[in-house]
């Protein structure tokens, strides 16, 4: 049985409790605005060529924890392995983004390849398996992977969009057919987290990073009723699997989100209203957020009221300090260090 009391500060919030200093990490905090990681990049020749390196991805998972001793380290990967591991052929263009052959639509979702192809992604679990084995016994390392909604706005545009409109008239005019691609993916998540978790990671996240452009009633059937799918598949095969869930934009339907997925902690965009999270769903669980990263990027006294803000938002029940998202790559790294030595008190 584990001891809680010497498991990492993040897993024992995720249990429940409180901790007088908020365990604190950051969504892409191994990233470009990092010099050491701006290094590694120059070594590989494309994004992709990074994530499936383990010996180079593995440092790059460990540069944040070095430089500012945070209290998680979330795997270095990208939400679009799966759609390749899927078949898809998936690309990054420099100042562009994510690109991937062919598009599904309704025509094309019969030849799609509705099983996860696991040996291409053994590397990642190689990365896992090198992180795990280097960070101190405290810091609790995250796997992740997209939710079926969000990655299947990329499959069906080929790229990222504004409003992610090629899905969502997708899954208006053929629901049949996007039903079929957001079940193969609910399937995948399931297998690939299960993977992560064999591998090492002491939790997962689930991005759902398009949320935001559903209305309620797509929400709860593109969102919502995969994520439960998602959890209890990830739960039979890892039982008491610690599974975070951030559906951002997710405004009050976060509300139905908590009372129907059983997550163990759930992320907070930068827009959603503190009172309204601290006495509704804080009450229920975990919460983790919610700095706009915008703020971190501007600094200075904005930054230190806004993490105040957070602090005395949050600080009275179980809560790990976290952006609303994303750090920006324009962030300075002293920006970063002066919100650490806020959350820190010191």
């Amino acid at each position: 049985m584990t001891n809680v009391q010497s498991s990492p500060t993040l897993l024992n919030v995720l249990a429940g409790q409180r901790a007088s200093v908020p365990p604190i990490w950051m969504m892409r905090q191994a990233g470009r605005y990092l010099p050491e990681y701006r290094t590694i990049r120059e070594k590989v020749g494309t994004f992709l060529d990074l994530c499936f390196t383990p010996s180079l991805a593995a440092e790059v998972t460990l540069q944040p924890i070095r430089r500012f001793e945070l209290d998680a380290a979330i795997l270095f990967s990208d939400i679009l392995v799966v759609p390749y591991a899927l078949g898809q052929t998936v690309s990054f263009v420099a100042g562009e983004g994510p690109r991937l052959e062919p598009k599904i639509d309704s025509d094309s979702i019969g030849n799609f390849a509705h099983q996860l192809n696991l040996v291409r992604l053994v590397p990642v679990f190689e990365t896992i398996r090198l992180v795990k084995a280097a960070l101190p016994p405290h810091v609790a390392l995250l796997g992740f992977c997209g939710a079926p909604w969000t990655v299947a706005t990329y499959m069906v545009a080929g790229q990222g969009t504004v409003d992610q409109a090629p899905a969502r008239l997708f899954a208006y005019q053929d629901q049949a057919s996007f039903s079929r691609l957001i079940d193969a993916l609910v399937e995948a998540s399931i297998e690939y987290l299960v993977a992560q978790l064999r591998a090492g990671v002491d939790a997962v996240q689930v991005f759902d990073t398009w949320a935001n452009v559903l209305p309620p009633g797509e929400f709860n059937r593109w969102c919502i009723e995969p994520m439960c799918r998602i959890v209890a598949g990830v739960r039979s095969s890892i039982p008491g699997a610690r599974i975070i869930g951030f559906p951002r934009g997710a405004g009050t339907s976060l509300l139905r989100y908590i009372h129907k997925v059983d997550v163990n902690a759930v992320g907070l965009d930068w827009t959603i209203d503190r009172n309204f999270a601290r006495m509704y769903v804080q009450t229920r669980l975990p919460v983790q957020g919610n700095l706009d990263p915008l703020i971190l990027l501007a600094g200075g006294d904005a930054l230190d009221r806004e993490v105040d803000d957070v602090l005395a938002a949050f600080s009275g029940g179980p809560f790990i300090f976290n952006l609303g998202h994303g750090i920006l790559p324009e962030t300075p790294v002293a920006h970063v260090e002066q919100m650490l030595h806020r959350v820190r008190g010191r």
